[in-house]
């Protein structure tokens, strides 16, 4: 299937650079088969029924882009998978056409990166050294938000990213991506959809930085996917059952919480408890075994998350949907509004 058929033009001024505030107040777009609906994030309890059951994902975002000196020379680094060996990262570096194998970069007095090893694609394994307490404190202590490229920052990021880029319920560490699409709940909506006696349950994947990366391939067969870390607890399947025993729907929240889901269902469409790493890569024609209804914001161009959401609603439906959303001025990425996306007929 040919990468282009996932393209579209995007104006500029669409792409948000901050969120909604209150972030319940963000703009909701109802896809479903014979109709677009404008509504609004607090919508969403009246669009739900009651058992209907909310997957999330409680992954935490580390404050993993970390600015630092090779001698003189200028170094940003954004860290965005742990390697295998420990205190090692994989990493992307700017500019890094120039680093060399055991280069050391510097970020702070006592905290530093040595080069072990270059990879393609700008990718580069580092060693991280931290002479007191622990590098994931260091981490923490010299790090900003590792905000994706569309968001445009003058130098450092706006302090108040570190709030903004991150879910009231995140309580698992390990994501250097937002789990975007929950960023849209507050308490307020957590308030009203308990009233609606709408359930909810959490699953953790750490989501990667490859999630930002477009397809460069001509077909999307050809791409293939960052392997992503993620737990489904034994809690979770079981109120996945439940729901479906009830006839309720099983609603995920972002597409880190969809593929992780579907990662642990079997062709049965039972779902099993799940730990390790996964690179599921949904397109067109795949068969969704467990979830119902998605909840995702607005995607990119020539993306695999576009992709998802094409193979989800159908693709005809997601190209007159995002047209539609460009058209009314709907706010698109990691701060923009979000969609709820009815599931395409199975053919």
């Amino acid at each position: 299937m040919r990468t282009d058929k996932f393209d579209f033009n995007l104006p500029q001024e669409r792409i948000a650079q901050k969120p909604a505030h209150p972030r319940d107040s963000s703009r909701l777009l109802e896809i479903s088969p014979n109709k677009l609906g404008d509504l609004g994030v607090l919508d969403l309890p009246d669009l739900l029924n009651p058992d209907d059951l909310l997957v999330l994902n409680d992954t935490r975002v580390i404050p993993t882009r970390l600015h630092g000196r090779r001698g003189n020379a200028r170094i940003e680094v954004t860290l965005h998978k742990p390697g295998e060996k420990s205190d090692t990262w994989y990493a992307f570096a700017r500019p890094g056409r120039r680093l060399r194998t055991g280069d050391e970069i510097n970020f702070a007095d006592g905290f530093s990166a040595q080069l072990i090893k270059k990879r393609k694609g700008g990718e580069v394994l580092l060693q991280l050294t931290a002479i007191t307490g622990s590098v994931i404190d260091a981490i923490h202590a010299n790090g900003a938000m590792p905000l994706p490229p569309y968001i445009q920052r003058a130098g450092q990021n706006d302090p108040n990213d570190a709030a903004n880029y991150q879910t009231i319920f995140a309580r698992q560490t390990g994501a250097v991506a937002a789990p975007t699409a929950g960023l849209h709940f507050t308490e307020r909506l957590f308030q009203r959809l308990d009233e609606r006696g709408v359930h909810k349950t959490f699953v953790t994947l750490h989501v990667g930085a490859g999630t930002f990366l477009p397809i460069k391939s001509d077909t999307v067969e050809e791409h293939r996917m960052h392997a992503e870390y993620g737990v489904l607890s034994t809690e979770t399947v079981d109120a996945i059952e439940r729901t479906h025993d009830k006839g309720g729907r099983v609603v995920a929240v972002g597409s880190t919480a969809l593929r992780l889901i579907e990662t642990a269902a079997a062709e049965d469409s039972s779902v099993h408890p799940f730990e390790g790493d996964t690179d599921l890569f949904i397109m067109p024609g795949y068969r969704f075994k467990a979830v119902d209804l998605f909840l995702t914001n607005f995607h990119l161009p020539r993306s695999t998350l576009f992709v998802l959401v094409s193979a989800f609603g159908g693709l005809q439906r997601m190209q007159d949907a995002y047209t539609h959303a460009i058209t009314a001025d709907y706010r698109f990425y990691s701060y923009g509004d979000c969609c709820l996306i009815h599931k395409a007929d199975a053919t």
